[in-house]
């Protein structure tokens, strides 16, 4: 299959969070399946930081852009055999100190910067030599791409266009405008209506795609079904009920070359399912890291997060203030709104030798804390699929989760089923639940049997990116069929 991904970032060589690590582990299992895989993404500052080997396409976009006409280069990379990464390069549009903000607040010419991406996305996909048969977009900057393919082939009568997918990452972020940054769309003026990219006025990127992709995908199939409900639809639930036997929740994979204990440049001691020796050594290098009493005996849980409300945080400070009079220790790696800052600083001034805090991101650091703990902390508000706790299972750490998105659909909670569990449930969003839950890990810890049965299972759980591969190569299917059906 001939496939061309199109996200505004891409791990390795830009990244905010999660979509980057998607969106370039998905190119590299399908490439590795023998597809022919094209990825599209602009080149920010720092894009050749740690490459050299770009080349530059002997073509250069000059697009409509509203009333004038912008240009931009097209460079390349090919990583791996059938993977090709093509970058936009526009300076005064993408290599600015950050992607999408600076200094916390969303750069003004958002909207012109990720319609003229959007615009080389079908661009490309028009004119490669390759003519890819999907393409496949994620969130609102590049949610106006499968109304800009069906614009061409209505007006232009693009043949054999190719097929569109939208991944919606996280439906609280939706790229809305004013309704004036729908002129620099150059589409019809018809399309901006309550069936189009419009809503209540504004123009509503995410929504676009929503209408007009020929298959829509989360990453999970329980947030697949949240995003239909009023509560987590953001306002378009009514949408994507109309649209949901076009919506498909799949689960996102794990980079099991990263995320690693046996082959992994962060962690001292290696260690396994089967010699799982090394993590009691981890534990105790980063009990002493952290500043905690070094005891083997004691559960240690950890939290590595985004320092925001939908992470609850506010429930988890609650419960951690209740919760650490037992002989338990914390500790957090994270980041965000310095009130949960503050308050994680202070729980680690109550509780000296307990709870060991690092504000900011320190990538090896998160490989010892899933490493060392004994238990993973993650009590989201909402979460569409979330990764630590699949890190976690591989880690061996056993997962405490609320029971949302894609939380619910990756950890068997020891509740449902005795003998498979993988790590502890909580369904009500409260700071008495989230304790509840913590008693729960504690009395596990003391029967240790069962504890390293759950822990063992969690290592064993597959959530490679071949079978999430797989299952995407299905949708891309699907929507190549209602494509060829819409003729």
């Amino acid at each position: 299959m001939k496939l061309l991904l199109a996200s505004s970032e891409l791990h390795p060589y830009s990244k905010t969070g999660g979509l980057a690590d998607m969106v370039g582990s998905l190119a590299r299992a399908l490439a590795s399946e023998g597809h022919q895989v094209g990825v599209v993404t602009p080149w920010y500052l720092g894009t050749d930081r740690k490459y050299s080997d770009f080349k530059r396409l002997d073509w250069r976009l000059d697009l409509p852009l509203g009333e004038g006409w912008q240009s931009a280069e097209v460079w390349y990379r090919e990583p791996q055999k059938n993977l090709i990464v093509y970058f936009i390069r526009k300076p005064e549009y993408y290599e600015r100190a950050g992607i999408y903000n600076e200094a916390g607040a969303d750069y003004p010419d958002n909207a012109e910067r990720y319609i003229f991406f959007g615009k080389t996305v079908v661009n490309l996909a028009r004119y490669l030599p390759w003519h890819p048969e999907v393409v496949h977009v994620h969130d609102w900057q590049t949610g106006l791409v499968p109304l800009m393919i069906k614009q061409a082939v209505w007006s232009e009568g693009w043949i054999n266009a190719p097929a569109s997918v939208l991944t919606i990452h996280n439906l609280a972020y939706q790229g809305l405008f004013e309704a004036r940054a729908y002129r620099i769309t150059n589409l019809p003026p018809h399309h901006f209506h309550t069936d189009g990219a419009e809503q209540f006025g504004n123009l509503n990127c995410l929504k676009a795609g929503i209408e007009f992709a020929d298959f829509i995908t989360t990453v999970s199939p329980r947030y697949a079904r949240e995003i239909m409900t009023e509560e987590y639809g953001c306002g378009l639930d009514p949408i994507l009920r109309r649209r949901q036997d076009r919506l498909v929740g799949i689960l996102n994979g794990v980079d099991y070359d990263e995320w690693n204990t046996q082959r992994n440049v962060c962690l001292s001691h290696s260690y396994s399912v089967d010699q799982p020796a090394g993590k009691a050594k981890l534990k105790a290098e980063l009990q002493a890291e952290m500043g905690l009493a070094v005891r083997p005996d004691v559960p240690l849980f950890g939290n590595i997060t985004r320092l925001v409300d939908q992470k609850g945080v506010d429930i988890q400070l609650g419960a951690l203030e209740e919760m650490l009079a037992a002989d338990m220790q914390f500790v957090c790696l994270g980041s965000g709104s310095p009130e949960f800052e503050n308050g994680y600083r202070r729980l680690a001034e109550r509780f000296p030798g307990k709870v060991g805090v690092r504000i900011g991101y320190n990538h090896c650091l998160a490989h010892q804390i899933e490493a060392a703990c004994d238990f993973y902390l993650m009590p989201s508000r909402f979460e569409p699929c979330g990764l630590n706790q699949m890190y976690s299972l591989r880690y061996g750490t056993i997962p405490i989760v609320r029971r949302t998105g894609g939380l619910d659909d990756s950890v068997v909670d020891i509740a449902e089923d005795t003998e498979a569990a993988t790590g502890i449930k909580f369904l009500e969003y409260s700071q008495r639940a989230l304790a509840r839950a913590i008693r729960k890990a504690l009395v596990l810890h003391q029967h240790q049997e069962l504890f390293l049965h759950y822990r063992d299972n969690g290592m064993r759980s597959d959530f490679s990116w071949e079978k999430t591969g797989d299952d995407y190569l299905a949708v891309y299917r699907r929507a190549m069929e209602h494509a060829a059906l819409a003729g």
